[in-house]
């Protein structure tokens, strides 16, 4: 029993203090996200644009994308929008047409998926057509983009940025207690996550959607991301090659999220399993470049990649703590002096608790001055740790099945217009 509480103990300390670490690192770094610089100038319209939306099977929502992308605020010269109708088996590809959309149809039942239908895109951009184009602009078929979307991605570009991830919103952030879920866990990302590492100079994440790409760029690295988290291995990539990506806030994708816990789960471990995947494939070569270059976005790319491990370490180290805790109690009713004892040895834990607490507390915070925080909202967020608490075995199941290359699509089924969003907000 003895040799059990002492494994029991060193386990606890050991993962603890790895959580804990990690844990501050992200906590501080958050920080940097409260500050937001208002950025008023103009520039005017100079980047040519190729607006691509990935779509399979999306007849009920491709028609307010593709109207939603031409009434943005820029020239209609500069820019054209293209949507891929991949392995489409319904209506899309039509209703993409009369948008006003330069519809291309792909059907291939090897190469599914969203990273798969880009490079083939691409591929006829770049080398079948006579049109140039400086950047390419990645949408989602249930997205819809703010009026401004293009004036600030021109701006980051001309401002010198080669690859920029647009501000993640949601669509339905009031319709289930999963939409509030989610719409919660982005508004916090793009504050203490995305803001933060633009503003401490580090690279941006893509979030899948609402991202654009300098065509030189894309040509000399090649797209390549074809798993299951094309966004992230793109991420990877960039930042093993010395590129950064910027941060643009005010240009806003709105993205519809899932209904239900069932939806959720599956599209959820469709992403741990991209993140099990990727990182197997470049968080040596991340923390290589770290190591051999100083350099911080490295790092901070490889601990992102890694997710899915950081949750697990989380969950099993609450699982000890929590075993370690039973076992004190024990000690405390069977021995009064071994009181000081557990108080001694649980100081990091206490401190892990704390900083939960405090964590409680700041994301609220960072809704209000995104004043996101309604009455509905906040109900969400005090359920919001059930939520949390499945990324557990969500990530075990990512781990597991990363070798899973099926690609999961997400219906949808609610058609929202863009102007319908804007008197909202």
């Amino acid at each position: 029993m003895i040799i059990f509480k002492w494994i029991i103990s060193a386990l606890s300390k050991t993962f603890t203090e790895v959580v804990f670490i990690i844990s501050m690192y992200y906590l501080c770094i958050s920080f940097f996200g409260i500050w937001r610089k208002k950025d008023s100038k103009e520039v005017q319209p100079e980047k040519r644009f190729a607006l691509i939306v990935a779509a399979h099977n999306e007849e009920v929502v491709i028609e307010d994308i593709v109207l939603s992308l031409r009434m943005l605020d820029y020239p209609n010269e500069l820019y054209d929008i293209f949507v891929i109708a991949d392995n489409c088996e319904d209506k899309t590809a039509s209703r993409a047409r009369k948008a006003g959309a330069l519809v291309f149809e792909r059907f291939d039942d090897e190469k599914r998926g969203k990273g798969y239908a880009l490079e083939w895109i691409f591929n006829i951009i770049f080398k079948k057509m006579d049109k140039k184009y400086d950047a390419v602009a990645v949408f989602d078929a249930d997205n819809l983009a703010s009026k401004n979307f293009l004036k600030e991605m021109n701006k980051k570009l001309c401002e010198g940025f080669k690859v920029v991830q647009g501000y993640l919103d949601s669509k339905n952030p009031k319709d289930t207690w999963i939409t509030g879920s989610y719409s919660i866990s982005f508004w916090a990302a793009n504050r203490m996550f995305q803001l933060s590492r633009s503003n401490l100079g580090l690279s941006n994440q893509l979030g899948g959607t609402g991202f654009c790409i300098d065509t030189e760029v894309l040509k000399e690295l090649g797209w390549g991301a074809t798993c299951l988290t094309e966004d992230l291995e793109f991420s990877c990539k960039l930042v093993l090659n010395g590129y950064k990506v910027g941060w643009a806030h005010d240009a806003i994708i709105y993205d519809e999220k899932p209904l239900t816990l069932k939806q959720s789960w599956s599209q959820r471990r469709r992403w741990m399993q991209g993140f099990a995947d990727v990182s197997s494939r470049y968080f040596f070569k991340l923390m290589k470049r770290f190591i051999k270059k100083l350099d911080l976005k490295a790092l901070d790319c490889a601990l992102y990649s890694i997710q899915p491990i950081v949750i697990i370490l989380v969950g099993i180290s609450m699982l000890i703590s929590g075993a370690k805790y039973f076992m004190n109690a024990y000690d405390i009713i069977a021995n009064f002096d071994t009181v000081v004892y557990s108080v001694n040895i649980n100081m990091i834990t206490i401190a892990a608790v704390l900083l939960g607490i405090l964590q409680f507390i700041y994301t609220p915070f960072i809704l209000i001055l995104d004043k996101k925080l309604e009455p509905k909202i906040f109900w969400y967020y005090i359920i919001y740790p059930i939520y949390t608490i499945t990324w557990l075995p969500i990530s075990i199941q990512g781990i597991v099945k990363k070798n899973d290359k099926e690609w999961s699509h997400t219906l949808h089924t609610r058609s929202i217009k863009i102007t319908d969003l804007e008197k909202v907000n």
